[in-house]
């Protein structure tokens, strides 16, 4: 079971520096969610659709959507970014808001096959917009340090 801790950091530099931490962004110090199963490109680009309102292809294909930060040879673990536009609206939405895409988000196929229930998919989306709102007063962008 993959282990997709999510975190702030000041720059893509800070976020890779964390691979020379045993354990990751906890032991770093670093502002941490920690998860498992909810992997950064698939599950985020889903999550980004529902949250905005676009298509999974178009979050897929916004800059930073999963990219590969770390180099592949080196990992695993790696680091992979988040989007602006998913942190935003992270920071940005309401207990509604969160609630309503939660409902949404644990409908779709990577989550449902994972066995993550609708509660659970709220009490992620809670966390992860707690991170996200911690990170925007920073000026700090979000991650996932990905680990086996």
């Amino acid at each position: 079971m993959p282990l997709c801790d999510y975190f702030s950091a000041p720059d893509d530099q800070a976020a890779v520096a964390v691979l020379g931490t045993p354990g990751g962004p906890g032991q770093a110090e670093l502002d941490v969610v920690f998860l498992k199963n909810i992997d950064p490109v698939v599950a985020m680009a889903q999550l980004e659709a529902v949250m905005t309102g676009c298509s999974y292809e178009e979050a897929g294909e916004r800059p930073r959507s999963g990219q590969l930060l770390s180099e592949p040879e080196d990992g695993p673990p790696f680091v992979v970014s988040l989007t602006d536009t998913l942190i935003d609206a992270l920071a940005t939405a309401s207990a509604d808001d969160l609630v309503r895409c939660a409902e949404a988000w644990s409908m779709t196929d990577e989550l449902r096959q994972v066995g993550i229930t609708g509660e659970a998919t709220a009490d992620v989306l809670e966390a992860l917009a707690g991170l996200a709102q911690r990170a925007r007063v920073s000026g700090w962008r979000l991650y996932c340090w990905w680990a086996l």
